[in-house]
């Protein structure tokens, strides 16, 4: 298996995603030599500059394939301008490789429009899938996690859309993550069925009618962290409010040097990145300012989905 990683996306590019590329490959290679755990990494970047920082590492360029390219989607471009302008950039290549099936999975901490834009044109949506979804992780009061989508993607949602993020949030929590039978919750303003806007409402009929979904109704705002749901259902205007408040907890607590082992799960470094679900392969996006701790988790957390064989399970849901 190979993974494709975007040296040039990200804020501290392409230093941060070699020197993460560098940790990742280390924890591959120590993990054994199983036809399971057997990965290799793959570099889509500026060729000298790749080559330079593995060698001020002290690391063997052997260990990686490198794929030269010679342009760079800004964080700030336009998606679709920068991706028909720039065909040789580091996520235009990657995605490449990735429709080729030279690579079973593709990572960046680059432009999260790109990325999403990328895949729709290039990999594009599973049959029967409206619009893939961002999902992102919700560190739970006394442990585990919680899946939250969408993230980000999907500002407006219709209410087929929305139950469709519940299927996708349901398989990727059981596959990935190993939660049995996960609870699936529509966030909303009351618990009550009748509770929030006309979408709210339909989404929730549309949810509880699914056969293969534990859906156990809405949830409030003050559930995000309990045991109430394991998937959390928004849209990704609200969803990515969410992310971004509960970011700012980590924050603010460092700041104040309060040290807390529930809130230091808080730290985005530690989870790598968000997974586009519902396209024909596997696409996981980074934070922006993802240092190479955080570059490490996402190719190791980019492995872990495409072995899980996520991709084919939803596309048996969607037959």
């Amino acid at each position: 298996m190979k993974i494709g990683l975007d040296a040039m996306g990200g804020d501290y590019a392409p230093e941060a995603a070699v020197k993460g590329a560098i940790l990742a490959q280390k924890e591959i290679a120590v993990s054994g030599s199983s036809n399971e755990q057997d990965c290799s990494l793959v570099l889509f970047g500026d060729k000298e500059k790749i080559l330079e920082i593995i060698k001020s590492e002290n690391s063997n360029p052997a260990d990686f394939e490198i794929v030269s390219t010679t342009q760079v989607i800004g964080m700030g471009e336009h998606p679709t301008i920068a991706l028909k302008q720039k065909p040789q950039s580091s996520i235009a290549v990657g995605y490449h490789f990735l429709k080729e099936g030279k690579i079973s999975g593709f990572a960046s901490a680059g432009n999260t429009g790109a990325m999403f834009v990328a895949a729709m044109f290039s990999v594009k949506a599973i049959s029967g899938i409206i619009r893939p979804s961002l999902a992102s992780i919700i560190p739970k009061e006394k442990g585990g996690i919680g899946i939250i989508l969408d993230v980000g993607a999907n500002a407006d949602c219709r209410p087929d859309v929305l139950s469709q993020f519940a299927v996708l949030g349901s398989l990727f929590a059981s596959t990935v993550y190993g939660i049995q039978n996960p609870k699936v919750g529509l966030l909303n303003i009351g618990e009550e069925e009748e509770k929030g806007n006309l979408v709210s409402q339909a989404a929730h009929k549309l949810i509880k009618s699914l056969a293969d979904v534990n859906f156990i109704g809405n949830i409030e705002g003050r559930d995000l962290f309990n045991d109430k749901a394991d998937v959390i259902v928004c849209d990704g205007f609200t969803g990515n409010v969410v992310l971004k408040l509960a970011e700012s907890f980590y924050t603010l607590i460092r700041k104040r040097k309060f040290q807390n082992e529930y809130f230091d799960r808080f730290n985005y470094e530690l989870y790598g990145g968000t997974p586009i679900l519902g396209i024909n392969s596997t696409a996981v996006i980074g934070h922006g300012i993802s240092n190479p701790l955080a570059i490490k988790n996402m190719v190791l957390f980019t492995r872990d989905i495409a072995q899980s064989n996520l991709n084919e399970k939803i596309k048996q849901a969607f037959q």
